[in-house]
């Protein structure tokens, strides 16, 4: 059985996110606040985390960055769970490491489908040994992707459409384009399956990339 982790100091969708995960057999453990939820990390590791991010005292970005800096939790997925308009709160999120998030206001189908293909992806990199077998492509999207294709090579992989990034990241839909196209032969990647491979693999290890400004 999966452990989840949710970290919200909203009572409502603490319950709500509680019970629906409860329904589909997670073992769920909840916290109120950031503090609280680093001390329940530490009791217990999960298997994912779902945190929100505008918290008092120890918000959703320093919670993840307290995540981050130790070796045993580094790699537990991390979801924010977010307010639809908070554009620069997600951005900066997903540059720190986070693996996804989870716009306010969502579905019961929404959330289980960010949990379940989270953990699945993990599972998967787990099964292939960890980072070791990932270090070619690690090298190559340290060396020869810039910050903002790494963007949007995570954007793609969570599923969303050329316009939907332009969108999220407040630029033209050619200029999308123009950095699919750059990752297509920067990647040598034949097609969108291809592509897919190398955004799982920049979403997996997000946390190999938090501190590289270029």
């Amino acid at each position: 059985m999966d452990s989840i982790l949710i970290i919200e100091d909203d009572p409502s969708y603490r319950n709500m996110m509680e019970l629906i995960l409860q329904m589909e057999g997670f073992d769920v453990r909840t916290a109120v606040d950031g503090q609280s939820g680093l001390d329940l990390l530490h009791e217990k590791r999960p298997d994912l985390v779902l945190c929100d991010i505008l918290m008092p005292d120890l918000d959703g970005h320093q919670v993840l960055e307290a995540l981050k800096s130790e070796h045993a939790y580094a790699e537990i997925p991390f979801i924010f769970v977010t307010a639809m308009g908070a554009r620069g709160e997600i951005r900066f999120g997903m540059a720190k490491g986070a693996d996804d998030y989870l716009p306010k206001p969502f579905s019961a189908s929404e959330l289980l489908e960010a949990v379940t293909s989270r953990l699945r992806r993990h599972k998967m990199i787990l099964q292939q040994g960890g980072i070791a077998p990932f270090e070619k492509e690690l090298s190559t999207l340290r060396h020869k992707v810039t910050k903002r294709e790494r963007e949007i090579l995570v954007m793609v992989g969570r599923g969303d459409t050329s316009r939907d990034i332009a969108e999220q990241l407040g630029i033209s839909l050619k200029t999308v384009e123009a950095h699919r196209a750059n990752l297509m032969f920067k990647l040598d990647a034949a097609n969108a399956a291809s592509l897919a491979r190398w955004a799982l693999i920049v979403t997996q290890f997000a946390g190999e990339f938090s501190g590289q400004m270029r």
